[in-house]
């Protein structure tokens, strides 16, 4: 299993590039510095041109990579996702205990989000302030069923059944474990965002984290 998690790859869905770009030097400049940007200036002042003159490349050579940049912003949001996997998996690995197994869960999902060295061309730590902002607009969207049929979301989602099955295996007679937890992803992402912009409707402020929130319902609701 450590082999496993020492080759891990993440894998994005080919339909949300034109192409690869893992697959280049440049390709991985354009994930790099928008990101940098994105976070910056946020996705709507965020363009193709801007981020070609950051990187000191042609506008077109960036169409190369992506059709636009809302495909971009999913493709960034299915490599956050699947590296919240790996780290869930991980987290949670040889633990047999149900409800250890759902607190370790919990907090891999909920805890404050640092860049991981071992992907050096992405900031990790900005690519969640990136979630936390922008994911909605993956979401919310008039095209967001066809993108769910094209599988843009599948990693998302199964971050979302992993957590579920650890509720199940915690109180498999909970009616609502579908619906917990996907509150807490979702939930993870809005309280972060409330409590950057929103302070006076909620019990976070910076220095707190949100686990030990979502800790203190799921073992009222489930034990």
């Amino acid at each position: 299993m450590q082999n496993l998690f020492n080759n891990f790859k993440i894998t994005i869905n080919e339909k949300l590039y034109v192409k690869d770009p893992e697959t280049s030097d440049l390709g991985k400049r354009i994930i790099q510095n928008s990101i940098l940007m994105i976070e910056e200036i946020g996705f709507e002042a965020f363009t193709f041109k801007k981020l070609g003159e950051k990187i000191q490349s042609n506008e077109s050579s960036i169409y190369r990579y992506f059709e636009n940049k809302h495909k971009l912003l999913i493709y960034l949001s299915a490599w956050y996702w699947s590296w919240v996997e790996y780290n869930l998996v991980f987290s949670t690995n040889n633990i047999s205990t149900p409800i250890e197994k759902l607190s370790k869960g919990i907090n891999s999902i909920t805890k404050k989000v640092e860049d991981d060295l071992k992907t050096p061309y992405i900031d990790e730590s900005k690519l969640n302030k990136i979630i936390v902002s922008e994911f909605t607009k993956t979401l919310l969207t008039k095209e967001v069923d066809d993108d769910n049929k094209e599988g843009f979301f599948l990693v998302y989602k199964r971050v979302i059944y992993r957590i579920i099955e650890m509720i199940e295996a915690v109180n498999p007679n909970y009616p609502y474990a579908k619906s917990l937890a996907s509150t807490i992803v979702e939930g993870t992402l809005h309280q972060n965002y409330l409590k950057e912009h929103f302070k006076t409707i909620t019990n976070f402020s910076d220095e707190d984290c949100i686990t030990e929130f979502y800790l203190d319902i799921v073992k009222k609701v489930l034990v």
